[in-house]
């Protein structure tokens, strides 16, 4: 086929591709299975794609831009609190879902041991695309919300090294035994660089007056770019590396930072839609019934044994080292949370690019777990949240605006919803008594919008515009989840919004 033919043909996938976004919000069932669904097709319809180092290297740099965007649209005073139970989880969880899922497909499934573990290392990291993307859409405690969040953006980086040891090893020896010590170094390098390129981005960037603002946003992502490969090249951990940096850049006060996000945000999807139609393309239809029955088996375990597992010692070490209680509840949404995604997919290319002996087969296996469970899990998260009585629709969220005059004071703008059941019915704006520099701007009451004064009485389903300060933004949101939970006399009762 010629050029132009090629450039239609992409076209009206990605086309395709973003309008199935509609159409997969308004269901609640991810968008990656549309994405892997199209791709399938395009393959039965005579588009030939069967390399796999070829699908290993655009998807590992496919997922280098869609962490970029995550740790960019990081929110550091949200996911700060939440770090250390996330990092737990993202190595003592990663290993005891790697060994209890490796333990339990080599004794149910009579899988040898480096298969057994390969397939316990490629499914042990959540997908970043796939939690951000409904985190957007799922209302959660900020605690809870930044485990899931930081958990899928350092988590990577770990399972990355431990796939591509089990598969470059030629005895299952020699790579438990040299594991231990390279993804330390690695992901040691990796947050170095990570720590250096970060902060020195952000003081190029404010002092570099460059001569278009659309050119802001490319250095940004250059830079994210050149920190996977640059910590790549040093065998460090790229993963690490790109969030680390990322999350810095992103919290940061860089010029025209809403259109970075915005950029950011535009290249992360189109990666996705690159990524998963190229998996599903790599996809053989025929083959995949043939696994069907032992992915299935392997994805329960995977549900219902190997991440709840690795959540309940997570969550134990964290209390034993007081770094944050997580409750029962949270434990069980966290283990039912752990979406897989593209990750699993692209480090199933990884054996098989290093031809290690039944590679196909575990490709084929990791494909049908994340369609089905992807199919059943991100659908049922709402409901559970709500079960669980998790949701929280009064959190105030970011709402991004370009706009010149908030950057130049320095300003957040946040949109907040009071639910119903929400204890800021009733309370009028001035007894919200928020920071001197803080302003309820505008109010949004069945479909109508107003100016409020400050003996406005807020109701159940108001949507409220709140301008205030970078430096307020936190004590504001505390003020909010305090009035939300115990009235007006909140503080009086001891509720500091935490």
């Amino acid at each position: 086929m010629g050029l132009n033919v090629w450039l239609l043909l992409s076209a009206a996938v990605v086309i395709a591709c973003v309008a199935s976004v509609r159409i997969a919000h308004r269901t609640g069932l991810p968008t990656l299975l549309i994405y892997l669904g199209l791709g399938l097709l395009l393959g039965e319809s005579g588009i030939h794609f069967d390399n796999a180092q070829n699908a290993q290297h655009l998807g590992l740099v496919a997922l280098a831009v869609i962490l970029a965007e995550g740790g960019l649209t990081t929110n550091w005073s949200h996911v700060r609190n939440a770090v250390p139970a996330a990092l737990v989880l993202a190595t003592v969880g990663v290993a005891v879902s790697v060994i209890v899922l490796a333990l339990a497909v080599w004794l149910l499934l009579g899988m040898d041991w480096r298969t057994a573990l390969l397939l316990g290392a490629i499914l042990a990291s959540t997908d970043a695309a796939a939690v951000f993307s409904v985190l957007r859409r799922l209302p959660l405690p900020p605690r809870l919300a930044g485990v899931l969040e930081a958990e899928s953006g350092f988590n990577d980086a770990p399972t990355v090294i431990l796939v591509m040891a089990l598969s470059a090893a030629p005895t299952l020896t020699l790579s438990l035994s040299t594991t231990l010590l390279e993804t330390v170094l690695e992901l040691a390098v990796g947050a170095t660089i990570g720590l250096a390129v970060g902060p020195a981005g952000v003081y190029a960037l404010r002092r570099v007056a460059l001569p278009a603002s659309g050119l802001y946003p490319i250095a940004v992502m250059a830079l994210a770019l050149a920190t996977y490969s640059g910590a790549t090249l040093v065998h460090g951990s790229g993963f690490l590396a790109v969030y680390i940096a990322t999350v810095i850049l992103g919290n940061a006060r860089l010029p025209h930072r809403a259109a970075t996000r915005g950029f950011a945000e535009g290249a992360a999807w189109l990666a996705q839609i690159g990524l998963f139609v190229m998996l599903g393309l790599l996809a053989d239809p025929g083959e995949l019934p043939a696994v069907f029955v032992p992915a299935l088996v392997s994805g329960v375990l995977l549900v219902l044994v190997a991440r709840p597992a690795s959540v309940v010692v997570s969550a134990l070490l964290t209390r034993v080292l007081r770094i944050g209680a997580i409750s029962w509840r949270e434990q069980v949404f966290l283990s039912w949370a752990g979406l897989r995604g593209a990750v699993p997919i692209v480090l199933a290319t990884i054996p098989w690019a290093a031809g290690v002996p039944g590679a196909k087969n575990l490709f084929d296996d990791v494909f049908v777990i994340v369609i089905v469970f992807t199919f059943l899990q991100g659908p049922l998260l709402p409901h559970l949240a709500r079960r669980l009585r998790l949701s929280a629709e009064g959190e105030a969220r970011d709402l991004d605006v370009e706009a010149a005059p908030l950057e130049e004071l320095n300003a957040d703008l946040l949109q907040v919803r009071i639910p119903s059941g929400s204890l800021m019915h009733g309370v009028e704006i001035f007894e919200l008594r928020l920071p001197a520099n803080t302003m309820v701007t505008l109010v949004v009451r069945k479909g109508q919008s107003f100016v409020p004064t400050n003996t406005t009485r807020l109701l159940a389903g108001d949507q409220l515009l709140v301008v205030t300060t970078g430096a307020q933004r936190e004590t504001v949101e505390r003020r909010l989840r305090a009035v939300s939970r115990r009235g007006k006399l909140a503080g009086w009762y001891g509720e500091r919004g935490g």
